[in-house]
């Protein structure tokens, strides 16, 4: 009896410890190592993988939910060799798994069908064989299919879910057979291949002479009088099924295609609303491309950002998911995307046009006509450029980290207003890099450290980069200035105000443009707020949710008196009396700048 009280005891005691929240995080953790034990990884981007973590979402590859239920894997493009395991079917909350441009092999699990909530499944250019899953139909979810450039063998499916797709999804599978991939199944009557798809001036419902058309292509091409019917039954379902449209319009039919939200563009419409890329059109330069003026044939003004990459195969499908993905992210201080343009040879996207620039330009190259940003503006700025990023971390599924939050990615409207730009261009970017889990994108002196030793990307580090661009804002500087070396300053800008808020300099923080009109005591809150967001630890930063509770006025002063609290313990220092202006001289007086400051 002793026993089965000591068992039970046992059990109630494991539960205590490894409650059911992290029992489930372990199931997810062993589908994922399962993952790993059972693949060849040449170039070792697996390694975070650490089994006797309980928590996988602090894995590389790995995006998980608010919940900490994982929602995305991302292991493309990196040479892995191997079976995919059944045991991915255990992440039941899976949004999207991308395992293309690899070197998988083996069949798709059966499993996979178990993934309810699967939207993006993209399994392309690799050596995948057998046949596809029929309990792939039943995910209800799917949106994005990629099946194409395996070995896979036996027939398409053309019910369920994959009633949606078309033949590109399961394109150079010289084995699938059906009436998606045009060629019959053995033992299966012939049918008339279907026609090839012809663009015209708008996507509209079938008419009459479409359908005639169709028929007609069918009897021209040779297919007998008995196999008339199957092909106008499958001509009529074609034209029924939703489109993937790939292909460059030709620009004299000026078409109005839209996917979404978006709209697709053709080539030559962009061509003639930037005077074909004209240097005198020429907005800014970056490391995704350059973005050009333009006008549109309606008069409407926008900026073409012609995106800087190599074509790499199969990634039509990859980039018009994270275009559609973009497209998504709605919210008054995001820069919507308008639309886009996709050829063999170009990718551009196309925003509206902000008639005020970016805030670094405002800060840094503006005419002397112009009047500087008031006090009143940068405090606007401030704060919407805060609620546009939480927008992106909190209430996007999955979520989309920024990584190059910078004062020249924050443009400005007519009315001044914040809107964060170029959010999601460098996972749209990442995918066609061979090694895209360890590319750092951004901007030197806004990189937090942990994302620049690690190649790892989180909030925090968007968070790091806000922080920097508060700097830029109250100060007017560069985050990363060589010219500071003439005067011996640092040339980091964290650096550089922590250095003069140790020698009480608090005065010679503030942009000079602001000729003193602004409010010191609201200075002094964004450089705590500033502080609070470049921490070292990217675990101690603040969220971008909270940041925007501290700058409505709720929870700063609690954040900050926790952050000097911590600082005396760290530092084994007595907390300085509370002051007025000396509010942070005090508090940083006593400490090692050195132990604070950002990547160098």
């Amino acid at each position: 009896m002793e026993k089965w009280v000591l068992a039970l005891f046992l059990v109630w005691l494991i539960l205590l410890v490894h409650p059911l929240s992290k029992i489930a995080a372990n199931t997810e953790g062993d589908a994922l190592h399962n993952l790993r034990s059972n693949l060849l990884d040449p170039n070792n981007v697996l390694q975070s993988w650490d089994p006797t973590l309980v928590n996988p979402c602090t894995w590389f590859h790995v995006t998980c939910n608010n919940e900490n239920s994982v929602i995305r894997v991302e292991l493309y493009s990196n040479n892995i060799t191997g079976q995919i395991p059944s045991a991915l079917g255990n992440l039941t909350n899976l949004v999207s798994l991308d395992l293309y441009l690899n070197s998988f092999t083996g069949p798709i699990p059966d499993s996979l069908g178990k993934l309810t909530k699967l939207r993006f499944l993209r399994l392309n250019n690799n050596s995948l064989s057998g046949p596809i899953p029929l309990s792939l139909i039943n995910i209800t979810a799917l949106q994005l299919l990629d099946l194409s450039n395996n070995r896979l063998s036996g027939p398409v499916p053309d019910n369920g879910s994959f009633s949606l797709f078309t033949p590109i999804s399961f394109a150079n599978n010289i084995d699938l057979c059906g009436p998606v991939t045009g060629k019959p199944c053995p033992g299966s009557p012939p049918f008339a291949p279907p026609p090839p798809f012809v663009p015209t001036a708008t996507v509209s419902s079938p008419g009459k002479s479409s359908l005639t058309a169709a028929i007609a292509g069918g009897v021209a091409a040779g297919a007998a009088l008995l196999f008339a019917a199957p092909a106008v039954g499958f001509a009529y379902w074609r034209r029924r099924k939703p489109q993937e449209f790939f292909f460059d319009v030709p620009a004299e039919e000026d078409p109005e295609v839209h996917l979404g939200q978006l709209k697709r563009f053709s080539l030559r419409e962009l061509q003639v609303a930037t005077d074909t890329f004209s240097n005198k059109n020429i907005l800014g330069r970056g490391g995704f491309g350059k973005v050009y003026k333009g006008r549109l044939a309606d008069g409407a003004l926008v900026a073409v950002k012609r995106l800087k990459e190599e074509r790499t195969p199969g990634g039509e499908l990859q980039f018009q998911t994270e275009v559609e993905m973009i497209s998504m992210a709605v919210h008054r201080n995001l820069l919507r995307l308008r639309g886009f343009c996709m050829t063999p040879t170009e990718r551009l996207l196309v925003y509206p046009y902000m008639a005020n620039g970016s805030v670094a330009s405002c800060l840094r190259e503006r005419p002397p006509s112009e009047p500087p940003l008031d006090w009143s503006t940068r405090k606007r700025i401030a704060i919407g450029s805060a609620r546009g990023l939480s927008y992106l971390h909190d209430h996007c599924d999955p979520k989309i980290i920024h990584r190059d939050v910078k004062a020249a990615n924050i443009l400005l409207d007519e009315e001044f207003e914040a809107v964060v730009g170029d959010f999601g261009l460098a996972k749209l970017m990442d995918y066609k890099d061979t090694h895209v889990t360890t590319a750092v994108r951004g901007t030197i002196g806004h990189i937090a450290p942990e994302y620049l030793s690690t190649g790892k990307s989180s909030e925090k580090t968007d968070v790091f980069g806000y922080g920097i661009m508060l700097l830029e804002l109250i100060t007017g500087q560069r985050a990363f200035d060589l010219a500071r070396l003439a005067n011996d300053d640092d040339v980091m800008l964290l650096d550089w105000v922590k250095g003069l808020l140790k020698e009480k300099k608090l005065d010679m923080l503030v942009d000079p443009d602001l000729q003193n009109n602004y409010v010191e005591t609201e200075v002094e809150q964004l450089i705590q707020v500033a502080l609070l967001c470049t921490q070292s630890s990217p675990m101690d930063r603040p969220k971008m949710s909270e940041v925007v509770r501290m700058l409505e006025g709720d929870g700063l002063a609690e954040k900050w008196d926790e952050w000097q609290k911590a600082e005396v313990i760290n530092h084994d220092l007595e907390l300085a009396p509370p002051g007025n202006s000396d509010w942070i001289v005090h508090s940083t007086d006593k400490l090692h700048p050195f132990e604070l400051s950002g990547p160098r």
